[in-house]
């Protein structure tokens, strides 16, 4: 499994997830790796987290770390993992990928790295811009309400098998 996160203004850290993550191991990655790409992008104080309605994104220990890092977390909606804009890089990701054709798990892992450093800014930005068109659409709905944000870190776990706060 990999977690990565990115921003309008580029991609952030991309790491192996190698076990089966639990809330505690989501906590850590964030502390280890969200933070620092925050930091690495240099998002500016007010910036906002988002991150899909998973259960250990939405247990109560996790929603407790977030509010003593002082995170603003974007509201989403259930059941629509779709709407998530990091999902568009996953699949840029996986072409790229599949186009290196990795021939075993280490490869896979380098590969994967590599591509999605290599991956520029601008194409993060339209995915960033579109968020609040896109949450003003689904607003239309009327069991929905999700506020509008403008700097946005997203961030999500994805299987490889399946085809500036000023901050301490």
């Amino acid at each position: 499994m990999l977690w990565g996160c990115f921003s309008a203004k580029g991609p952030g850290r991309l790491i192996r997830v190698k076990e089966r993550m639990n809330g505690a191991m989501y906590r850590e990655i964030l502390s280890d790796n969200l933070l620092p790409s925050a930091r690495a992008l240099k998002m500016k104080r007010g910036w906002v987290f988002q991150h899909d309605n998973d259960p250990k994104h939405t247990a109560r220990a996790t929603k407790e770390w977030l509010r003593k890092k002082h995170f603003k977390v974007l509201e989403w909606p259930s059941q629509s993992p779709d709407l998530n804009p990091i999902e568009n890089l996953w699949r840029e990701l996986k072409v790229r990928v599949a186009q290196r054709q990795p021939q075993n798990i280490t490869a896979l892992e380098e590969i994967c790295m590599e591509e999605w450093s290599k991956i520029p800014a601008r194409q993060d930005r339209p995915r960033c811009e579109a968020l609040p068109t896109l949450r003003a659409a689904v607003d239309f709905l009327p069991i929905l309400s999700i506020p509008v944000a403008f700097d946005t870190v997203h961030a999500v776990a994805v299987s490889t098998g399946n085809s500036d706060r000023n901050l301490q």
